[in-house]
């Protein structure tokens, strides 16, 4: 519970005595809410720094006399919410250092025949009491000259003797809860000259005649009086009025959480003299059951005129009467905010010659619902320079309003405006749109200093040439992506910045952009723990100032461009390469070999309509057509030739009038030379039909070589030529005539065979 703090938090752990080991290093030590009974001397004994003991909501219920002797510098000692039956002033005696000590809800009647904190010269908080706590002694507070804090919780108390708290010359806050009037009266005597603020909390000033026994009051010298859980009546509120009006010194009248019985129907004129002090009236939560038949408060009318500050909240107010504003010649704070002011009603409340000198005005959540006619009523008040009217429901905004000439603080957050127009008021130097349905602001505002758009939809920041002069803004949970460099030094003046909580994209030039501002730049509201950015690349929901992104994420472009550099150079080398070996040309025979596979591998016989096809080059098509073809086809009996010039078919693609011709004919006659192995027309058409021929294994093919030819000439694509070559006979084209009957004998055996 302690590990090496000095803080040790032991608190709900079910304890029911306070655990050894604890040392001198310990200041603060917390063992509230356990099941501790006894506080025994060696307890605390090692603990001599502690600054701090919270024992509150134990079960204690007796502490040895000398269980604190070592807490010499002990500030805080809390010891409410126990069972102790009695207070020893002997506990107290050593803690020479105690400034806060709290006793509350306890079991003890009485604080005994003497003063239990005589010894505490330091002190400054003291809370008593509790639902038992009857009887207050003279002599019980001796040795306690000064307080900042006395809360006295004795709803039962029933005894008090005369000059038991006047021994306290000075308490700042006195909260005191009493029933039994008397026995008020008879504390508020003891503290006429000595309390700056006195705090009454759950009494019922419900009896008239139990009021005079309060007269005294009205010489007490307290600036500060408030009533809180009190209940008042119609018969008991001008007695009330009476004596706070008389007090001297009374600056402020507060009441909070209070019941009034009655419809202002006060039986009696209030006639109190007017206060010359009196300037603040704070009234909250205030139930008043027939509140719709409340009067028009005329009976006060007169004694309102010096009040400043007056704050109406949470009372169902539906109207302030125009006599009422009227009469509030002084006042410059006017707080009417969770009450049931609408458009109509705010006209007749802020009525001509009402609040002349109003400055600040809080219409908070209210029943507004035209903002125009807001303006318009208010537009009289010449003196107004902050206007509240968020949480009300003006959902559209028109395009122009007037407004009071001074104003300088608009607040216009969770109105339900869906845009900003000229209605705004363009002096503002104070503008609050939170939590509206804005999508972007474009307002021209040249003496805005404060701009808050927190919870909104905007997704860019607001241009700064249109509010030149701002210091601060707000645009928190927002749907802000990023915003560059450039966006955010636009805005020359800005010395504070709330962007946290947006959906930041972890962007290379945001990050160092914005990481960068948070140690140089404007101060970032929320950083870095509420600056969170996501990115497909990075882990989602990180914190913008741990996020470091790799070179693909910051240099995205330049990696996108490497890679299509490179993807084209390796398709220029497959190119050059495929070029070089000839790819194209073996895609193509492949292409061509797979289409005659489908094919029959010979034609039937009825098909077949040429002895030889002739495959031969170009340049060698005088020698083919002259004398070869002659000599074949005017031989007895004549043979069949098919010569790609003469019997291909028009318009056919080429490659399939080659392995038609050659499936059509019952040899293959290859007239090969130099030029035949080397020709574009040989090596890109008629040799797909090599492939199929030689494929089948079979004898279809005749070979005549032209002019001599060695087989390494041979292009190593033509690979099942020069096998046959090798392998097989060939025809020599002989250049001496005697020869050439020979030749063309063999010829036509081998066409016949």
């Amino acid at each position: 519970s302690c590990g090496a703090t000095q803080l040790c938090n032991c608190s709900s752990m079910g304890l029911d005595s306070i655990p050894p080991g604890l040392t001198s290093k310990i200041t603060v030590l917390n063992l509230a809410n356990n099941k501790i009974q006894h506080i025994r001397s060696q307890d605390l004994q090692q603990a001599v720094n502690l600054r701090a003991l919270l024992l509150q909501s134990n079960a204690i219920s007796s502490i040895d006399k000398d269980s604190f002797w070592s807490l010499g510098k002990l500030e805080l000692l809390n010891l409410s919410n126990n069972n102790l039956s009695h207070l020893s002033p002997v506990w107290f005696e050593h803690l020479s250092s105690l400034q806060q000590l709290d006793l509350q809800g306890n079991l003890y009647r009485e604080l005994g025949e003497n003063s239990p904190f005589s010894s505490l010269r330091n002190l400054k908080s003291l809370h008593l009491g509790n639902p038992w706590f009857s009887t207050i002694r003279r002599g019980n507070f001796e040795g306690i000259a000064l307080l900042d804090k006395l809360w006295i919780d004795a709803g039962n108390l029933s005894q008090y003797e005369p000059g038991s708290l006047k021994p306290i010359k000075k308490i700042d806050h006195m909260i005191i809860n009493v029933r039994v009037m008397k026995v008020l009266s008879a504390i508020v005597r003891d503290l006429l000259h000595s309390v700056t603020w006195l705090d009454v909390r759950k009494t019922a000033f419900s009896i008239p005649a139990e009021l005079q026994l309060l007269k005294v009051m009205s010489s007490a010298f307290a600036k500060k009086i408030s009533f809180k859980e009190a209940l008042l009546t119609d018969a008991t509120v001008p007695e009330i009025v009476s004596i706070l009006e008389d007090m001297p010194k009374l600056v402020e009248v507060e009441l909070t959480d209070c019941r009034l019985l009655g419809t202002g129907q006060w039986e009696t004129q209030i006639k109190a003299n007017q206060s010359k002090t009196l300037r603040t009236l704070t009234v909250t939560k205030l139930s008043i059951e027939e509140f719709y038949l409340f009067t028009d408060l005329h009976a006060v009318e007169s004694l309102l005129s010096l009040f400043t500050r007056v704050t109406v909240e949470n009372t169902k107010v539906f109207l302030v009467p125009c006599r009422i504003s009227q009469h509030l010649l002084s006042l410059e704070y006017l707080d009417l905010s969770a009450n049931l002011l609408g458009d109509q009603s705010l006209q007749h409340s802020a009525c001509e010659g009402g609040w002349p000198l109003l400055q600040t005005l809080n219409l908070s959540q209210n029943s507004l619902s035209d903002l125009e006619m807001t303006g318009k009523s208010l537009s009289h008040l010449r003196n107004l320079i902050v206007l509240d009217i968020s949480r009300n429901n003006f959902g559209e905004i028109p395009d122009v309003c007037e407004w009071p000439e001074n104003l300088k603080y608009l607040n216009l957050s969770s109105t339900q405006i869906p845009k900003v127009t000229t209605c705004i008021p363009p002096m503002l130097e104070v503008l609050d749109v939170s939590a509206n349905n804005l999508r972007e602001f474009g307002l021209q505002l040249p003496f805005l200093k404060e701009l808050y758009l927190a919870k909104n939809q905007l997704k860019t920041l607001p241009g700064a040439a249109l509010i030149p002069n701002l210091v601060a803004m707000s645009i928190r949970r927002n749907k802000l992506n990023s915003f560059s460099r450039e966006e955010f030094e636009s805005f020359k003046k800005m010395k504070l910045l709330d962007a946290s909580e947006n959906n930041f994209i972890c962007s290379c030039e945001f990050l160092s952009f914005i990481q960068q501002q948070a140690g140089v730049g404007p101060m970032l509201v929320g950083w870095p723990e509420k600056y969170i950015c996501d990115s497909p690349l990075a882990v989602r929901g990180a914190e913008v100032a741990a996020v470091h992104l790799s070179l693909m994420e910051c240099h995205r472009s330049l990696v996108v461009s490497l890679i299509c550099v490179l993807v084209f150079l390796v398709i220029l080398v497959l190119v050059v390469v495929a070029y070089k070996y000839h790819a194209v040309w073996y895609l193509r025979m492949t292409w061509a070999w797979l289409q005659a596979k489908r094919k029959p591998k010979r034609a039937p016989p009825k098909d077949i309509c040429y002895d030889a096809f002739v495959s031969y080059s170009e340049n060698d098509s005088e020698w083919v057509e002259n004398i070869m073809v002659r000599e074949l086809e005017q031989a007895c009996p004549p043979f069949r030739l098919c010569l790609h010039k003469r019997d291909f078919v028009p318009g056919k693609w080429i490659v399939d009038n080659i392995i038609d011709s050659m499936e059509k004919s019952h040899k293959t006659l290859f007239v090969l030379s130099e030029h035949f192995v080397q020709s574009e027309w040989c090596k890109y058409e008629l040799d797909f039909s090599h492939f199929r021929l030689f494929d089948e294994n079979n004898d279809a093919a005749i070979l005549v070589l032209l002019e001599p030819i060695q087989s390494e000439a041979i292009p190593k694509r033509f690979c099942k030529l020069r096998k046959i070559m090798n392998t097989k006979t060939y025809l020599e084209w002989p250049l001496e005539e005697e020869k050439q009957e020979m030749f063309w004998f063999n010829l036509k055996v081998a066409l016949k065979s």
